[in-house]
């Protein structure tokens, strides 16, 4: 660039240049790279944190790629820190890839994050902002902060007190600040010959407003102000071929009014500080929009991105792409429906006064020709192209925790990559690769960084399947720095967070939960502890409802063992004496309840019989086993009175699913239940544990008319004053049936004992069933229940098999 060029707008001798932008914007970003390239400074300032200045040469690395942050924290606290987003279309990235491609100075002068994280720490000193300094106090309780210049600290968590852009907009005759931006910045030229022409014009428009606003209407604002002019100051002192500054644009007035370095010094003393660690982390454009909570947000990320990029006629490339993502959802979209959504979009454009068609206009276009005036596919477009889910990544050379680097070494290992768009990832445990990523979710989870949660597997419902949604945020960058303080592998960090977990639990219950937690994520050294402390705790507890609610969690626990091929030997000889104490404590346990702790115990008794059903292929040693005496406290619970009817229905229940108890017995328990002796509500109470609670006793009653027939003769037998009573509890019990279910039945009781046919076993009236088993009918299902089950076809013996 000649002198005569820079002659054009702005000489060193005439100050720093000021170029305020609004971040995130792709016409601030490019008016900022044609600024610099007219005035060609010797040093570039920006709005950041100075402890990053020491990082800006890896944004040159060629495996950085924005959107990046940089990530502030305390030592000591590492949960407290501050992002400071930038996308490829931020103006502050433009100017620091600006300045290291021209071999240029470039610092950061923000007020210092030590400062920042220090300022809303509790019992922080905050500084006197004294009137006598040429000042405005604020008003109490005013918080304004988002805009060109604002609202970059996502943890600030401030009221908004002004928006300028609302404000512009509002005086340009617009209502939404997001079009009149657009129109008036991102679809004008940058300068249109003149560089220094956009930020000119929007300097006045801040200073106008910052006259009515009182300053911005914070301390922080002034404080911050304050410290980059005495940046500005000591730049101007030390470069003499000039100094550009990049920063909001709502600072810009602040910078250029004349104040003594005392006064700005007064402003500062006293400071509060905190020790911190600074680093880039990547950044997802979801992160970016004002949806996720963060102050400087933008709506449409994903489309600016696509402003900023497009080399030429960025509509035509914009509805090409969406066009194209429809495709791939398998609608039918053709190079007609984009020429016309094209034209449409330019149509919309004329008729609205606006230079270029803008988002609305593109998505009026898209919505109208491409999905037929459906929003549902145009949600798709703007969760994947308007936000989109474009996720950075920073340099390997960039400063980590010490379980950062480990983490990131595990991820490239088992070649488990972080994704910004949720995606399922299924998981075979007997393939070593998938065993080392289930291990990796599960011992993160346990130090609180969810990158995966559990979801139900398709296709098996088996240990050797797991199924996990993935989605990597930025915010798991700060769960990894607070997760660093328990070790600097993440097999050790899980160790002692278990470890310290199992100590300072509050109940047995959560005991038990991790212990079911441990297994998974193979953490052998911490078991002996978890184990330890729950002994411990299962020898003190004597309430039946807390022993019956751990003991499905370590039966749980111990499937895991044969796919992992983890020891879990003393937790087995836990679980059977745990179920030994259910057993013993469980009948007193039933009797005498209410309505809403008998149906907490019928859940209880359901818990424990899925667990002796799963232990008994593994009994501990001592206790053979358990389904005997399981089946004696059952029959205990279904003789006694003063047991609740429902516990009482679901004993009766699970004796008949478990073969030990024959149709006519249980016909015999129905009909003593449901004579007329009995209170009705009591009867119902029986017949909603029997039948009830999503345990398919709806097909039950379709396949034994004998039971039916005995319900139904109750049932009608029900004295007109004590309907009304039992009624909403029948209701419920009938109503959680499918809706073929209960056809079925209303077809049955309306034929009524006539039309359905003498009974004298249960099923021997229903077409189809007999009163022994055909194992050579059951033997031609076997190669449908092995596709279910994703067993290869040599697999012939389903024994054993967990399903």
């Amino acid at each position: 660039m000649t002198g005569t060029d820079r002659a054009a707008g702005w000489e060193p001798g005439d100050g720093a240049l000021l170029l305020g932008v609004r971040h995130h914007g792709p016409g601030s970003a490019r008016a900022v790279r044609a600024a610099l390239e007219a005035a060609r400074p010797g040093v570039v300032l920006i709005e950041g944190p100075p402890e990053a200045d020491a990082l800006i040469p890896l944004a040159a690395d060629e495996d950085m790629r924005p959107p990046v942050a940089l990530l502030a924290h305390a030592v000591d606290e590492p949960g407290r820190s501050v992002f400071w987003p930038l996308a490829e279309f931020s103006p502050e990235w433009v100017a620091v890839r600006w300045a290291l491609e021209h071999d240029v100075p470039a610092r950061f002068i923000d007020l210092p994050a030590t400062h920042t994280l220090a300022w809303d720490a509790p019992g922080s000193e905050r500084p006197d902002m004294s009137p006598e300094e040429g000042e405005q106090r604020p008003e109490a309780g005013a918080t304004g902060e988002t805009g060109p210049g604002e609202g970059r600290e996502p943890d600030a968590g401030a009221d908004v007190r002004v928006d300028p852009l609302a404000v512009l907009a509002e005086a340009a005759g617009y209502d939404d600040p997001e079009r009149w931006w657009e129109d008036v910045v991102e679809h004008r030229g940058a300068g249109e010959g003149d560089a220094f022409a956009p930020f000119t014009a929007l300097e006045e428009a801040m200073g106008a407003l910052r006259e009515t606003e009182q300053d911005g209407g914070r301390d922080r604002d002034l404080v911050r102000e304050a410290y980059m002019r005495l940046q500005v100051r000591a730049a101007r002192r030390e470069f003499e071929a000039g100094v550009a500054v990049v920063c909001g644009a709502w600072h810009v007035p602040a910078l250029r009014r004349r104040t003594t370095v005392a006064a700005d010094r007064a402003l500062l003393k006293g400071l509060p500080k905190a020790r911190t660690d600074m680093t880039w982390v990547p950044w997802t454009h979801r992160r970016l929009s004002r949806a996720s909570g963060y102050g400087a947000g933008i709506d449409s990320p994903g489309w600016y991105g696509h402003l900023f990029s497009a080399p030429d006629r960025p509509v035509e490339r914009w509805l090409t792409k969406v066009a194209g993502l429809l495709r791939e959802e398998g609608r039918i979209v053709s190079s007609a429906h984009v020429i016309e959504a094209v034209r449409l979009a330019g149509t919309l454009a004329v008729m609205r006064g606006r230079p270029l068609p803008g988002l609305s206009e593109t998505t009026d276009a898209v919505r109208a020709v491409m999905c037929e005036g459906s929003d549902v596919p145009l949600a798709l477009v703007h969760d994947r192209l308007v936000v989109g889910d474009v996720l950075g990544e920073v340099p390997a050379g960039a400063p980590a925790v010490p379980l950062q680097r480990d983490l990131a070494g595990i991820q490239r290992r088992l070649r488990l990559r972080p994704e910004a768009r949720e995606r399922e990832l299924e998981l075979d445990l007997r393939k070593e690769t998938d065993a080392g990523r289930s291990r990796l979710l599960h011992r993160l989870r346990l130090l609180g960084i969810r990158w995966g949660e559990p979801a139900g597997s398709r296709g098996s419902t088996g240990t050797f399947r797991e199924t996990w949604r993935l989605r990597w945020e930025p915010e798991l960058s700060v769960r990894v720095a607070e997760a660093g303080v328990w070790g600097t592998t993440v097999l050790a960090a899980a160790t002692a967070k278990a470890e310290a977990d199992a100590v300072t639990a509050q109940g047995l219950a959560e005991v038990t939960a991790l212990a079911e937690r441990c297994l998974p994520a193979g953490l052998p050294d911490a078991l002996p502890t978890v184990m330890r402390v729950l002994t411990d705790r299962a020898a003190l507890d004597t309430d039946v409802g807390h022993l019956a609610q751990a003991l499905p969690a370590l039966v749980r626990a111990l499937r895991y063992g044969d796919v992992r091929g983890t020891d879990t030997g003393a937790l087995a000889e836990v679980a059977a004496g745990l179920a030994e104490r259910v057993f013993v404590g469980l009948p007193a346990a039933c009797a005498a309840l209410d309505a809403d702790a008998a149906e907490e115990m019928r859940r209880h008794v359901d818990a424990v019989h899925a667990a002796v059903g799963l232990l008994r292929d593994d009994p501990a040693p001592g206790h053979g086993d358990l389904r005997p005496r399981w089946q004696a406290v059952l029959r205990a619970l279904s003789a006694q009175d003063t047991v609740a009817g429902v516990v009482r229905g679901r004993a009766v229940r699970l004796l008949l699913d478990d073969g030990a108890l024959a149709p006519d017995e249980t016909a015999r328990h129905m009909a003593l239940v449901l004579s007329p002796g009995t209170p009705p509500a009591d009867a119902a109470a029986w017949i909603e544990g029997f039948v009830g609670g999503g345990s398919g006793g709806g097909m039950l009653l379709v396949h034994d008319e004998r039971l039916l027939a005995l319900v139904d003769a109750w049932l009608t037998g029900v004295p007109a004053d004590a309907f009304t009573d039992v009624l909403p509890l029948l209701r419920r019990t009938f109503s959680a049936y499918e809706a073929g279910v209960r056809r079925t039945l209303g077809e049955l009781v309306r034929r009524g004992p006539e039309g359905r046919g003498a009974v004298t076993t249960a099923g021997s009236s229903v077409p189809g069933f007999a009163a022994v088993l055909d194992t050579a009918r059951a033997d031609a299902v076997l190669p449908v229940v092995r596709l279910l089950l994703g067993l290869d076809a040599e697999d012939n013996d389903l024994v054993g098999v967990d399903a």
